[in-house]
């Protein structure tokens, strides 16, 4: 998945998305916690194809806190037979290859972005990846008066379905929904092109 590969006259019509999300033992990736679980579903255009999916746990060698158990439901008995964060990511990448994905997308991107890297770092591999479109940042150009990250309220402020929280696919399809609904309020405001919509995920309006 590489920005430069896409036509930017491209239609946003034409396009293939992921939208993925992680769940973990914590916010501290870059250090103590660890990866649990990735989600993921692919968006055509300006459609969620829900029966595109994507689900892997990770074992993160490690306890999982209460208050971890309690806000995704995932319990040491799910993952001490799931695959090393390693495999787990390759998964995740042979599923987006299988899918000709042309970018990535996903709510606050940049910390599931980091967890990967993370993950992998300490496989010792190093992973480049192309900027991901990040939800917060289409919100900021179309509502610039909101400034709160939660997804649940986003969807509820936009019309969007509303899943369980905090398990992957289901924040995944959530984010996705949401999205699919900024990619039709942009396209009201003639956003309609991969270098249009490159342009304001960037901030760039």
């Amino acid at each position: 998945m590489h920005y430069d590969s896409v036509p930017l006259n491209c239609k946003i019509e034409d396009l293939k998305f992921v939208v993925f999300d992680t769940e973990t033992t914590g916010f501290r990736v870059g250090a103590e916690d660890r990866l649990l679980e990735i989600g993921a579903v692919k968006v055509e255009g300006y459609e969620v194809k829900e029966n595109i999916t994507f689900q892997t746990f990770s074992n993160p060698h490690r306890l999982i806190s209460q208050e971890i158990i309690q806000l995704t439901g995932i319990q040491s008995k799910d993952v001490e037979q799931a695959p090393e964060a390693r495999d787990a990511i390759h998964d995740f990448f042979a599923f987006l290859e299988g899918n000709t994905v042309n970018s990535l997308v996903g709510h606050y991107v940049s910390f599931d972005e980091l967890v990967l890297k993370s993950e992998l770092k300490r496989a010792g591999l190093h992973l480049q990846m192309a900027p991901s479109l990040d939800t917060l940042n289409l919100i900021g150009y179309l509502s610039p008066s909101y400034d709160m990250r939660d997804l649940e309220r986003y969807a509820q402020l936009f019309g969007t379905r509303v899943y369980p929280r905090h398990r992957a696919v289901n924040d995944a399809l959530m984010t996705a929904y949401l999205y699919v609904e900024l990619l039709e309020l942009l396209r009201d405001r003639k956003v309609e092109t991969w270098g249009e919509l490159v342009r304001v995920s960037r901030g760039n309006g």
